[in-house]
């Protein structure tokens, strides 16, 4: 009997290293995993790269994982919060104990959508002739110029969902959807807390917008 079910936050992150590469769910505060970041964060995990849409809110658990200094790099669309002094992200950018990789965010999903789906990387006009393209390979393309981009893969992806089935399909609501589908299939580990646990058959195939066959571990929080 298939059921991915796991009773607390700590069986939902057991395996998780020090050094792994983690993907966050989350767009602003809809569909982040505050619950699972929280017990990463007394898990005591440290040497994390995080690959998140952005760096979190200042009383968010992202920001406490940077204050800890548990985060080695992170790689995102945005590193500014809300708050008015320098987040924790930010000071440990300047001061050089963070690393930041700034990606587009569409080149942000298109590079996960690529890993899910198994393709060695495109090619992206954006960013050409800019910091965003050192270092990669530029090639000219029917007389443009294009940068090609690499998958972006993790170790460990954390989700947030409204409702979840023991099979692992979940269902997000709203703005929650975000980068949840794309990361689900980019990493090896993929972890979903959710806010109720349903019955199989109650999320409809249309509303099972990741499929359990990609969600590994599924916890209820309230």
């Amino acid at each position: 009997m298939i059921d991915k079910r796991v009773q607390t936050l700590a069986d939902a992150l057991d395996g998780v290293a020090d050094g792994c590469r983690i993907m966050v769910h989350g767009f602003g505060v809809a569909g982040v995993p505050e619950a699972l970041l929280n017990a990463l964060l007394e898990r005591g995990t440290t040497g994390l790269t995080i690959i998140a849409n952005g760096a979190g809110r200042a009383d968010s658990a992202m920001q406490k994982l940077f204050a800890a200094g548990r985060i080695a790099k992170l790689i995102a669309s945005s590193g500014r919060g809300r708050s008015v002094e320098p987040s924790p992200f930010e000071a440990g950018w300047k001061a050089g104990r963070v690393e930041f990789e700034i990606v587009p965010q569409g080149i942000f999903v298109e590079r996960m959508r690529c890993a899910g789906a198994g393709l060695g990387g495109f090619y992206s006009p954006v960013g050409v002739g800019t910091k965003l393209a050192a270092g990669k390979e530029v090639r000219a393309i029917a007389g443009r110029d294009y940068v090609l981009e690499m998958p972006l893969t993790a170790d460990v992806a954390l989700l947030h969902a409204e409702r979840g089935d023991r099979w692992g399909n979940l269902s997000y609501r709203y703005a929650e959807r975000n980068f949840g589908p794309a990361m689900a299939t980019a990493a090896a580990l993929v972890v979903a807390e959710v806010d109720k646990i349903v019955e199989l058959g109650d999320i409809a195939p249309m509303d099972a917008h990741t499929p359990g066959v990609f969600v590994d571990r599924l916890v209820e929080v309230t």
